[in-house]
Protein backbone atom coordinates (compact mmCIF):
# COMPACT_ATOMS: atom_id res chain seq x y z
CA UNK A 1 0.00 0.00 0.00
CA UNK A 2 1.28 3.68 -0.94
CA UNK A 3 2.33 5.58 1.92
CA UNK A 4 1.63 8.90 -0.12
CA UNK A 5 -0.08 9.66 -3.28
CA UNK A 6 0.36 12.97 -5.66
CA UNK A 7 -2.06 15.29 -5.62
CA UNK A 8 -1.30 18.95 -7.24
CA UNK A 9 -2.87 22.77 -7.11
CA UNK A 10 -1.99 25.61 -9.08
CA UNK A 11 1.93 25.36 -7.89
CA UNK A 12 2.79 22.34 -8.86
CA UNK A 13 2.69 18.66 -7.25
CA UNK A 14 2.98 17.70 -3.91
CA UNK A 15 3.05 14.54 -1.92
CA UNK A 16 0.23 13.98 0.81
CA UNK A 17 -0.17 11.13 3.01
CA UNK A 18 -2.37 8.39 1.62
CA UNK A 19 -4.97 8.15 4.59
CA UNK A 20 -5.41 11.56 4.51
CA UNK A 21 -8.79 13.48 2.85
CA UNK A 22 -6.87 16.86 2.45
CA UNK A 23 -5.00 17.55 -0.90
CA UNK A 24 -2.18 20.20 -1.98
CA UNK A 25 -2.37 23.02 -0.84
CA UNK A 26 -3.35 22.19 2.80
CA UNK A 27 0.04 19.99 2.84
CA UNK A 28 1.53 22.82 1.40
CA UNK A 29 0.43 24.63 4.66
CA UNK A 30 1.79 21.79 7.05
CA UNK A 31 5.10 21.99 5.70
CA UNK A 32 5.21 26.22 5.97
CA UNK A 33 3.36 27.40 8.40
CA UNK A 34 3.56 24.29 11.33
CA UNK A 35 4.00 27.22 13.97
CA UNK A 36 3.57 26.41 17.48
CA UNK A 37 0.88 24.49 18.68
CA UNK A 38 -2.57 26.29 18.32
CA UNK A 39 -4.86 24.44 15.66
CA UNK A 40 -7.64 26.24 13.87
CA UNK A 41 -10.18 26.43 16.03
CA UNK A 42 -12.49 23.37 15.71
CA UNK A 43 -15.70 25.22 15.75
CA UNK A 44 -14.58 26.62 12.46
CA UNK A 45 -14.54 23.20 11.15
CA UNK A 46 -18.67 23.18 11.65
CA UNK A 47 -19.08 26.70 10.45
CA UNK A 48 -17.38 26.22 7.63
CA UNK A 49 -18.92 22.67 6.72
CA UNK A 50 -22.43 24.57 7.98
CA UNK A 51 -21.35 27.30 4.90
CA UNK A 52 -19.95 24.82 2.27
CA UNK A 53 -23.64 22.87 2.97
CA UNK A 54 -25.39 26.37 2.81
CA UNK A 55 -23.47 27.78 -0.84
CA UNK A 56 -24.11 24.02 -2.39
CA UNK A 57 -27.92 24.39 -1.92
CA UNK A 58 -28.06 28.34 -3.08
CA UNK A 59 -26.05 27.16 -6.15
CA UNK A 60 -27.82 24.05 -6.82
CA UNK A 61 -31.01 26.57 -6.93
CA UNK A 62 -29.95 28.71 -8.71
CA UNK A 63 -28.97 26.19 -11.33
CA UNK A 64 -25.13 26.39 -10.83
CA UNK A 65 -24.37 23.08 -9.49
CA UNK A 66 -25.39 19.91 -11.04
CA UNK A 67 -27.26 16.85 -8.85
CA UNK A 68 -24.33 14.71 -8.39
CA UNK A 69 -21.71 17.48 -6.85
CA UNK A 70 -24.87 19.35 -4.68
CA UNK A 71 -25.41 15.48 -3.16
CA UNK A 72 -22.11 14.35 -2.51
CA UNK A 73 -21.28 17.90 -0.92
CA UNK A 74 -24.37 18.06 1.74
CA UNK A 75 -23.59 14.55 2.46
CA UNK A 76 -20.05 15.05 3.33
CA UNK A 77 -20.57 18.62 5.10
CA UNK A 78 -23.43 16.36 7.11
CA UNK A 79 -20.95 13.90 7.75
CA UNK A 80 -18.17 16.52 9.35
CA UNK A 81 -21.22 18.29 11.23
CA UNK A 82 -21.65 15.01 13.30
CA UNK A 83 -18.56 14.88 14.13
CA UNK A 84 -16.25 12.92 11.19
CA UNK A 85 -13.26 13.52 9.66
CA UNK A 86 -12.16 16.24 12.32
CA UNK A 87 -8.67 14.91 12.22
CA UNK A 88 -8.42 16.00 8.74
CA UNK A 89 -8.44 19.56 9.46
CA UNK A 90 -4.66 19.81 11.17
CA UNK A 91 -3.74 23.48 9.93
CA UNK A 92 -2.40 25.83 12.73
CA UNK A 93 -3.58 29.36 13.49
CA UNK A 94 -0.33 31.51 12.36
CA UNK A 95 -0.44 30.75 8.88
CA UNK A 96 -1.68 33.29 6.03
CA UNK A 97 -3.87 36.11 7.79
CA UNK A 98 -6.95 35.41 5.24
CA UNK A 99 -7.54 31.99 6.48
CA UNK A 100 -7.10 30.89 2.91
CA UNK A 101 -5.12 27.37 3.71
CA UNK A 102 -8.27 26.50 6.05
CA UNK A 103 -10.59 27.50 3.82
CA UNK A 104 -9.39 24.86 0.42
CA UNK A 105 -8.47 22.34 3.46
CA UNK A 106 -12.26 22.03 4.14
CA UNK A 107 -12.45 22.02 0.03
CA UNK A 108 -10.04 19.63 -0.63
CA UNK A 109 -11.77 17.57 2.46
CA UNK A 110 -14.95 17.84 0.68
CA UNK A 111 -13.37 17.11 -2.30
CA UNK A 112 -11.34 13.92 -1.27
CA UNK A 113 -14.57 12.37 0.98
CA UNK A 114 -17.03 13.01 -2.33
CA UNK A 115 -14.15 11.01 -4.54
CA UNK A 116 -14.61 7.92 -1.77
CA UNK A 117 -18.26 8.44 -1.73
CA UNK A 118 -18.35 8.20 -5.48
CA UNK A 119 -15.60 5.61 -6.37
CA UNK A 120 -13.42 7.38 -7.59
CA UNK A 121 -9.81 8.40 -7.25
CA UNK A 122 -8.27 10.68 -4.13
CA UNK A 123 -6.94 13.95 -5.63
CA UNK A 124 -8.92 13.18 -9.29
CA UNK A 125 -11.36 16.10 -7.99
CA UNK A 126 -14.00 14.16 -9.91
CA UNK A 127 -16.91 14.33 -9.47
CA UNK A 128 -16.33 17.40 -6.80
CA UNK A 129 -13.35 19.48 -7.58
CA UNK A 130 -12.54 21.70 -4.45
CA UNK A 131 -12.25 25.03 -6.38
CA UNK A 132 -15.11 24.70 -9.32
CA UNK A 133 -17.56 22.88 -6.68
CA UNK A 134 -16.84 23.20 -3.20
CA UNK A 135 -15.39 26.74 -4.19
CA UNK A 136 -18.13 27.73 -6.55
CA UNK A 137 -19.45 31.66 -5.79
CA UNK A 138 -17.05 31.83 -3.03
CA UNK A 139 -13.71 33.13 -2.04
CA UNK A 140 -11.41 32.62 1.02
CA UNK A 141 -11.97 36.16 1.54
CA UNK A 142 -15.45 36.59 1.98
CA UNK A 143 -16.21 32.49 3.57
CA UNK A 144 -13.32 33.10 6.34
CA UNK A 145 -15.06 36.23 7.81
CA UNK A 146 -18.56 34.58 7.17
CA UNK A 147 -17.43 31.84 9.43
CA UNK A 148 -15.37 33.29 11.96
CA UNK A 149 -18.92 34.91 12.72
CA UNK A 150 -21.23 31.83 12.36
CA UNK A 151 -18.70 29.99 15.43
CA UNK A 152 -18.43 33.18 17.31
CA UNK A 153 -22.73 33.86 17.40
CA UNK A 154 -23.12 29.92 17.72
CA UNK A 155 -20.66 29.83 20.26
CA UNK A 156 -22.31 32.75 22.21
CA UNK A 157 -25.87 31.68 22.15
CA UNK A 158 -25.30 27.73 22.26
CA UNK A 159 -22.79 27.70 24.77
CA UNK A 160 -21.38 30.90 26.54
CA UNK A 161 -25.07 32.47 27.25
CA UNK A 162 -26.20 29.23 29.02
CA UNK A 163 -23.27 28.60 31.00
CA UNK A 164 -23.29 32.37 32.30
CA UNK A 165 -27.23 32.48 32.98
CA UNK A 166 -26.93 29.31 35.48
CA UNK A 167 -24.23 30.69 37.13
CA UNK A 168 -26.64 33.60 37.55
CA UNK A 169 -29.10 31.78 38.58
CA UNK A 170 -27.74 30.15 40.95
CA UNK A 171 -26.15 33.09 42.35
CA UNK A 172 -29.48 34.65 42.64
CA UNK A 173 -30.90 32.13 44.58
CA UNK A 174 -28.06 32.51 47.42
CA UNK A 175 -29.07 36.00 47.45
CA UNK A 176 -32.52 34.85 47.88
CA UNK A 177 -32.02 32.74 50.60
CA UNK A 178 -29.43 34.91 52.63
CA UNK A 179 -31.87 38.20 52.26
CA UNK A 180 -32.35 37.92 55.90
CA UNK A 181 -28.20 37.72 56.93
CA UNK A 182 -27.06 40.88 57.84
CA UNK A 183 -23.47 41.39 57.91
CA UNK A 184 -21.25 44.36 57.54
CA UNK A 185 -20.46 46.16 54.55
CA UNK A 186 -17.18 47.22 53.18
CA UNK A 187 -15.54 50.07 50.79
CA UNK A 188 -11.81 50.77 50.47
CA UNK A 189 -11.56 47.41 52.20
CA UNK A 190 -12.76 49.07 55.72
CA UNK A 191 -16.01 48.54 57.52
CA UNK A 192 -18.87 50.27 56.15
CA UNK A 193 -22.41 50.50 57.12
CA UNK A 194 -24.16 47.12 57.25
CA UNK A 195 -25.85 45.36 53.90
CA UNK A 196 -27.33 42.11 53.68
CA UNK A 197 -25.66 38.81 52.42
CA UNK A 198 -28.33 38.66 49.97
CA UNK A 199 -28.13 42.39 48.64
CA UNK A 200 -23.96 41.45 47.97
CA UNK A 201 -25.28 38.27 46.37
CA UNK A 202 -27.59 40.61 44.21
CA UNK A 203 -25.32 42.29 42.88
CA UNK A 204 -23.34 39.78 41.07
CA UNK A 205 -26.10 38.28 39.86
CA UNK A 206 -27.34 41.35 38.38
CA UNK A 207 -23.73 41.85 36.82
CA UNK A 208 -24.38 38.84 35.31
CA UNK A 209 -27.82 39.83 34.00
CA UNK A 210 -26.37 42.72 32.47
CA UNK A 211 -23.73 41.13 30.61
CA UNK A 212 -26.22 38.77 29.06
CA UNK A 213 -27.55 41.43 27.82
CA UNK A 214 -23.97 42.72 26.32
CA UNK A 215 -23.70 39.29 24.78
CA UNK A 216 -26.80 39.35 23.22
CA UNK A 217 -26.44 42.70 21.64
CA UNK A 218 -23.03 41.97 20.23
CA UNK A 219 -24.49 38.39 19.06
CA UNK A 220 -26.49 40.56 17.06
CA UNK A 221 -23.82 42.27 15.24
CA UNK A 222 -22.32 38.89 14.05
CA UNK A 223 -25.39 38.23 11.69
CA UNK A 224 -24.77 40.23 8.78
CA UNK A 225 -22.43 37.89 6.43
CA UNK A 226 -19.76 38.86 3.87
CA UNK A 227 -20.66 35.55 2.18
CA UNK A 228 -21.37 36.81 -1.61
CA UNK A 229 -18.90 39.42 -1.40
CA UNK A 230 -16.02 37.18 -2.98
CA UNK A 231 -12.60 38.53 -3.41
CA UNK A 232 -12.87 42.19 -2.80
CA UNK A 233 -16.62 42.89 -1.83
CA UNK A 234 -17.80 43.41 -5.25
CA UNK A 235 -19.26 39.64 -5.88
CA UNK A 236 -17.25 38.93 -9.10
CA UNK A 237 -18.04 35.04 -10.09
CA UNK A 238 -21.48 34.70 -7.69
CA UNK A 239 -24.60 34.58 -8.93
CA UNK A 240 -27.17 37.32 -8.31
CA UNK A 241 -29.37 36.21 -5.40
CA UNK A 242 -26.38 34.03 -4.40
CA UNK A 243 -25.76 35.76 -0.58
CA UNK A 244 -29.50 35.73 0.27
CA UNK A 245 -29.88 32.52 -0.86
CA UNK A 246 -26.58 31.09 0.85
CA UNK A 247 -27.33 33.22 4.33
CA UNK A 248 -30.75 31.98 4.80
CA UNK A 249 -29.77 28.36 4.49
CA UNK A 250 -27.22 29.45 6.96
CA UNK A 251 -30.09 30.97 9.04
CA UNK A 252 -31.79 27.53 9.22
CA UNK A 253 -29.48 25.89 9.55
CA UNK A 254 -27.95 27.44 12.70
CA UNK A 255 -31.28 28.45 14.08
CA UNK A 256 -29.58 31.72 14.48
CA UNK A 257 -30.54 35.33 12.19
CA UNK A 258 -28.03 35.70 9.82
CA UNK A 259 -28.17 37.74 6.59
CA UNK A 260 -26.53 38.72 3.74
CA UNK A 261 -24.63 41.95 4.89
CA UNK A 262 -25.87 45.25 3.12
CA UNK A 263 -22.32 46.24 2.35
CA UNK A 264 -19.78 43.55 1.61
CA UNK A 265 -17.18 46.23 1.74
CA UNK A 266 -17.45 46.56 5.26
CA UNK A 267 -17.87 43.02 6.39
CA UNK A 268 -14.90 42.49 4.80
CA UNK A 269 -12.29 45.24 4.91
CA UNK A 270 -12.83 45.23 8.86
CA UNK A 271 -13.96 43.13 11.32
CA UNK A 272 -15.71 45.77 14.39
CA UNK A 273 -18.31 43.47 14.87
CA UNK A 274 -15.49 41.00 16.46
CA UNK A 275 -14.14 43.44 18.32
CA UNK A 276 -17.43 44.15 19.78
CA UNK A 277 -18.04 40.79 20.92
CA UNK A 278 -14.40 40.38 21.82
CA UNK A 279 -14.78 43.63 24.20
CA UNK A 280 -18.31 41.90 25.40
CA UNK A 281 -16.45 39.25 26.29
CA UNK A 282 -13.88 41.33 28.24
CA UNK A 283 -16.46 43.15 29.52
CA UNK A 284 -17.78 39.76 31.32
CA UNK A 285 -14.29 38.41 32.47
CA UNK A 286 -13.88 41.77 34.01
CA UNK A 287 -17.61 40.85 36.41
CA UNK A 288 -16.22 37.75 36.98
CA UNK A 289 -13.36 38.58 38.37
CA UNK A 290 -14.50 41.44 40.66
CA UNK A 291 -17.29 38.42 41.90
CA UNK A 292 -14.34 35.77 42.18
CA UNK A 293 -12.10 37.84 44.12
CA UNK A 294 -14.71 39.44 46.37
CA UNK A 295 -15.65 36.10 47.32
CA UNK A 296 -12.14 34.19 47.89
CA UNK A 297 -11.98 38.02 49.92
CA UNK A 298 -14.71 37.09 52.41
CA UNK A 299 -13.79 33.71 52.86
CA UNK A 300 -10.22 34.62 53.63
CA UNK A 301 -9.15 32.12 56.88
CA UNK A 302 -10.27 30.25 58.54
CA UNK A 303 -9.09 31.56 61.85
CA UNK A 304 -6.94 34.47 60.58
CA UNK A 305 -9.01 36.42 57.94
CA UNK A 306 -12.69 37.61 57.25
CA UNK A 307 -13.89 34.13 57.22
CA UNK A 308 -17.72 35.26 56.21
CA UNK A 309 -18.38 32.40 53.65
CA UNK A 310 -17.12 28.82 53.74
CA UNK A 311 -16.29 27.31 50.30
CA UNK A 312 -16.21 23.81 49.68
CA UNK A 313 -13.41 21.40 50.75
CA UNK A 314 -12.84 20.30 47.10
CA UNK A 315 -8.92 19.09 47.38
CA UNK A 316 -6.63 19.62 49.60
CA UNK A 317 -4.56 22.76 49.11
CA UNK A 318 -0.96 22.25 50.26
CA UNK A 319 1.74 19.66 49.85
CA UNK A 320 3.57 20.84 53.22
CA UNK A 321 0.47 22.53 55.02
CA UNK A 322 -1.92 19.77 56.64
CA UNK A 323 -5.53 20.42 56.19
CA UNK A 324 -4.75 23.57 54.08
CA UNK A 325 -8.16 24.43 51.90
CA UNK A 326 -7.90 27.18 49.38
CA UNK A 327 -10.09 29.12 46.97
CA UNK A 328 -8.99 27.52 43.81
CA UNK A 329 -12.54 27.21 41.76
CA UNK A 330 -11.69 31.35 42.52
CA UNK A 331 -8.29 31.18 41.52
CA UNK A 332 -9.25 29.43 38.03
CA UNK A 333 -11.37 32.11 37.54
CA UNK A 334 -10.03 34.79 37.86
CA UNK A 335 -6.93 33.75 35.57
CA UNK A 336 -9.20 32.85 33.06
CA UNK A 337 -10.81 36.15 33.27
CA UNK A 338 -7.25 37.64 33.21
CA UNK A 339 -6.34 35.79 29.74
CA UNK A 340 -9.67 36.86 28.18
CA UNK A 341 -8.65 40.50 29.27
CA UNK A 342 -5.32 39.29 27.01
CA UNK A 343 -6.99 38.01 24.24
CA UNK A 344 -9.13 41.32 23.78
CA UNK A 345 -5.86 42.96 22.93
CA UNK A 346 -4.83 40.47 20.08
CA UNK A 347 -8.09 40.88 18.79
CA UNK A 348 -8.42 44.41 19.13
CA UNK A 349 -5.05 45.05 17.08
CA UNK A 350 -6.06 42.31 15.19
CA UNK A 351 -8.94 44.26 13.81
CA UNK A 352 -7.02 47.14 13.74
CA UNK A 353 -4.70 46.35 11.54
CA UNK A 354 -7.07 45.82 8.58
CA UNK A 355 -5.87 47.34 4.55
CA UNK A 356 -7.63 48.20 2.18
CA UNK A 357 -10.10 45.53 1.22
CA UNK A 358 -9.18 42.58 3.40
CA UNK A 359 -8.09 42.13 7.24
CA UNK A 360 -5.14 39.43 7.38
CA UNK A 361 -5.57 39.10 10.98
CA UNK A 362 -8.17 36.67 10.82
CA UNK A 363 -6.89 33.67 12.65
CA UNK A 364 -5.85 35.50 14.88
CA UNK A 365 -8.72 36.93 16.13
CA UNK A 366 -10.85 34.05 15.91
CA UNK A 367 -8.91 31.62 17.88
CA UNK A 368 -8.35 34.38 20.42
CA UNK A 369 -12.06 35.14 20.85
CA UNK A 370 -12.96 31.52 20.75
CA UNK A 371 -10.23 30.59 23.35
CA UNK A 372 -12.27 33.15 25.05
CA UNK A 373 -15.61 32.01 24.72
CA UNK A 374 -14.19 28.04 25.75
CA UNK A 375 -12.46 29.06 29.02
CA UNK A 376 -15.29 31.32 30.17
CA UNK A 377 -18.04 28.88 29.40
CA UNK A 378 -15.95 26.10 31.31
CA UNK A 379 -14.81 28.48 33.83
CA UNK A 380 -18.37 29.50 34.64
CA UNK A 381 -19.95 26.22 34.88
CA UNK A 382 -17.13 25.11 37.28
CA UNK A 383 -17.42 27.68 39.47
CA UNK A 384 -21.30 27.29 39.94
CA UNK A 385 -20.73 23.53 40.09
CA UNK A 386 -17.70 23.53 42.62
CA UNK A 387 -18.20 26.69 44.41
CA UNK A 388 -21.42 28.81 44.27
CA UNK A 389 -23.70 26.16 45.17
CA UNK A 390 -21.80 24.79 47.90
CA UNK A 391 -20.80 27.71 49.76
CA UNK A 392 -22.22 28.74 53.29
CA UNK A 393 -22.16 31.74 55.27
CA UNK A 394 -20.49 31.39 58.63
CA UNK A 395 -23.28 33.09 60.38
CA UNK A 396 -21.46 33.39 63.73
CA UNK A 397 -18.49 35.41 62.32
CA UNK A 398 -20.84 37.90 60.47
CA UNK A 399 -22.85 38.84 63.29
CA UNK A 400 -19.33 39.03 65.31
CA UNK A 401 -18.56 41.28 62.94
CA UNK A 402 -21.16 43.87 62.96
CA UNK A 403 -21.39 43.56 66.51
CA UNK A 404 -17.55 45.01 66.45
CA UNK A 405 -18.30 47.55 63.38
CA UNK A 406 -17.73 51.48 64.25
CA UNK A 407 -19.40 52.30 61.38
CA UNK A 408 -22.95 51.43 62.61
CA UNK A 409 -22.49 54.89 64.43
CA UNK A 410 -23.52 56.73 61.35
CA UNK A 411 -27.13 55.55 62.22
CA UNK A 412 -26.77 58.28 64.73
CA UNK A 413 -25.50 61.49 62.41
CA UNK A 414 -29.45 62.47 61.63
CA UNK A 415 -29.90 62.51 65.87
CA UNK A 416 -26.54 63.99 67.14
CA UNK A 417 -24.72 65.19 64.22
CA UNK A 418 -21.67 64.42 61.86
CA UNK A 419 -19.42 65.38 64.39
CA UNK A 420 -20.70 63.79 67.34
CA UNK A 421 -21.07 60.43 65.93
CA UNK A 422 -17.18 60.71 65.16
CA UNK A 423 -16.11 61.20 68.31
CA UNK A 424 -17.82 58.22 69.45
CA UNK A 425 -16.34 56.17 66.91
CA UNK A 426 -12.98 57.43 67.66
CA UNK A 427 -13.75 57.00 71.42
CA UNK A 428 -14.49 53.39 70.94
CA UNK A 429 -11.44 52.48 68.51
CA UNK A 430 -9.07 54.41 70.77
CA UNK A 431 -10.47 52.87 74.15
CA UNK A 432 -11.67 49.59 72.72
CA UNK A 433 -15.14 49.64 73.07
CA UNK A 434 -18.04 49.10 71.67
CA UNK A 435 -20.05 51.45 70.09
CA UNK A 436 -22.87 51.57 73.14
CA UNK A 437 -19.99 51.95 75.38
CA UNK A 438 -18.25 55.15 73.91
CA UNK A 439 -21.80 56.62 73.16
CA UNK A 440 -22.37 56.42 77.34
CA UNK A 441 -19.21 57.02 78.03
CA UNK A 442 -19.76 60.37 76.46
CA UNK A 443 -22.84 61.17 77.01
CA UNK A 444 -24.26 62.11 73.65
CA UNK A 445 -27.12 60.12 73.43
CA UNK A 446 -29.37 57.82 75.90
CA UNK A 447 -29.23 53.87 76.35
CA UNK A 448 -32.56 53.74 75.19
CA UNK A 449 -32.32 56.19 72.04
CA UNK A 450 -28.79 54.09 71.11
CA UNK A 451 -30.57 50.64 71.39
CA UNK A 452 -33.57 52.18 69.46
CA UNK A 453 -31.28 53.73 66.59
CA UNK A 454 -28.03 51.60 66.14
CA UNK A 455 -30.33 48.41 64.76
CA UNK A 456 -28.42 46.50 62.06
CA UNK A 457 -31.33 45.33 60.55
CA UNK A 458 -33.38 48.88 60.01
CA UNK A 459 -29.77 49.91 58.02
CA UNK A 460 -29.85 47.58 54.99
CA UNK A 461 -33.26 49.34 53.64
CA UNK A 462 -35.43 47.06 51.64
CA UNK A 463 -33.63 43.59 51.62
CA UNK A 464 -36.01 41.77 49.27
Amino acid sequence: MNESRTETDSIGAIEVPSDRLWGAQTQRSLAYFSIGHELMPREMIAGYAILKRAAADANHALGKLADQPHALIVQVCDEILAGRHREMFPLHVWMTGSGTQFNMNVNEVISNRACQLAGTALGGKQPVHPNDHANLSQSSNDTFPSVMHIAAAVGVAERLVPKIASLRDAIAAKAHAWSHIVKIGRTHLQDATPITLGQEWSGYASMLGDDIARLSAAQAGLYPLALGGTAVGTGINAPPGFAEAACSSIAKLTGLRFVTAPNKFAAQGAHDALVQLSGTLRTLAVSLAKMANDIRLLACGPRAGLAELRLPENEPGSSIMPGKVNPTQAEALTMIAAQVMANDVAVGIGGAGGMLEMNVYKPLMIHNIMQSITLMTDGADNFRRFLVEGTEPDLERIAEHVERSLMLVTALTPAIGYDRASQIAHHAMTHNQTLREAAMALGFVSAEDFDRIVDPARMVGNTS
